[in-house]
């Protein structure tokens, strides 16, 4: 039977601890739950979950239904369905997005699933437990306009390496509609000769690997800029994009990251005097929406963009928009 009150989480608990690795340590209902709680645990985390990105996220969503199931007295092995969904209708009184109650549904169905695989309890607790339906019919990125691009690209200057490098990366994302953590992570062996063209090389998430062909542009605005940067004979490994010293206009050695990248577009959409709602990925949005507008394959485009699933492609699709706001335009009132 559970506890009637709430346990006393100041006092170390007997039993095995959760290792010094686990980032702001999960709660202390794990070590009162077992070794195999405390293993399954680490093994979910440090061995099924290769993405950063998703185990911050799981971890987050695992680390809050623990505390509150332990400030509710219960143990790990007493966790019901009917406490997740107690927890699940908590999470939505406090007008938590449909997106985020769904991660978190998600993360815990997925995380007691190894618990049970590892024998630390005997049943799924969420596995039962159903969530909202939750149609997303487009994407929530803003999109910049093909004008909008073509100014933001133009506002750009030419003098200085970082100017250099600025530009590049901008025509990089619209040019290729590369996800901007993909473009961080580019070297300069990522641009190379394939014949009788230049291709970039991508390495996306989830361990994709894509090529797309560079256009005439494109490869010239690369190539000043690695002229600039004293990239011509670089070592294949060296990081094509790299911070810069302050207000310079010099370059460092330390490559850039995606945080870095979204910075830099704020700060020139900002110069630009374009909305800084935009981020990188607007550019995603408008290189797919005006290939489609051109009658381009869906499948083309969505081999472009890197998705496994059309679907996910029309969800950068925005030409539906358009056609209701040309109707919305013609109310007479």
């Amino acid at each position: 039977m559970p506890p009637t009150s709430k346990p006393q989480t100041d006092l170390v608990p007997a039993g095995p601890k959760l290792p010094s690795s686990f980032p702001s340590q999960l709660p202390l209902i794990l070590s009162r739950a077992g070794s195999a709680a405390v293993f399954a645990t680490e093994e979910f985390f440090y061995g099924r979950l290769r993405n950063a990105n998703t185990r911050a996220a799981y971890l987050i969503a695992v680390r809050r239904f623990l505390k509150w199931a332990e400030g509710r007295g219960l143990e790990l092995q007493t966790i019901t369905p009917k406490d997740v969904g107690q927890y699940m209708d908590g999470l939505k009184d406090e007008n938590t997005s449909m997106a985020t109650r769904k991660q978190h549904l998600a993360a815990l169905r997925h995380y007691f699933d190894g618990l049970v695989t590892r024998h630390a309890i005997l049943l799924n607790p969420a596995l039962s437990v159903r969530g909202e339906r939750y149609e997303v019919v487009e994407g929530k990125t803003p999109e910049i306009t093909v004008d909008g691009a073509r100014t933001l690209l133009k506002s750009i200057g030419t003098d200085t390496a970082v100017e250099l490098r600025d530009r590049a990366i901008v025509a990089i994302l619209i040019y290729t509609a590369a996800r901007a953590g993909a473009v961080a992570s580019l070297k300069r062996g990522s641009f190379y000769h394939a014949g009788d063209q230049r291709m970039l090389h991508f390495d996306e998430k989830n361990g994709k690997s894509r090529e797309i062909p560079v256009r005439h542009d494109l490869e010239n605005i690369i190539a000043l800029y690695i002229s600039a940067a004293g990239l011509t004979t670089a070592r294949k490994d060296t990081p094509l994009f790299r911070t810069a010293y302050r207000k310079t206009g010099q370059l460092t050695k330390t490559p850039v990251h995606v945080i870095d990248i979204c910075r830099m577009v704020k700060r020139r959409l900002k110069d630009a005097g374009l909305s800084v709602r935009l981020s990188p990925h607007s550019f995603r949005v408008t290189t797919i929406t005006d290939l489609l507008e051109q009658g381009v394959a869906l499948e083309d485009v969505q081999r472009l963009a890197g998705h496994a699933d059309p679907r996910t492609t029309r969800l950068y699709d925005r030409r539906d928009k358009k056609i209701t706001r040309n109707i919305v335009e013609r109310i007479s009132i």
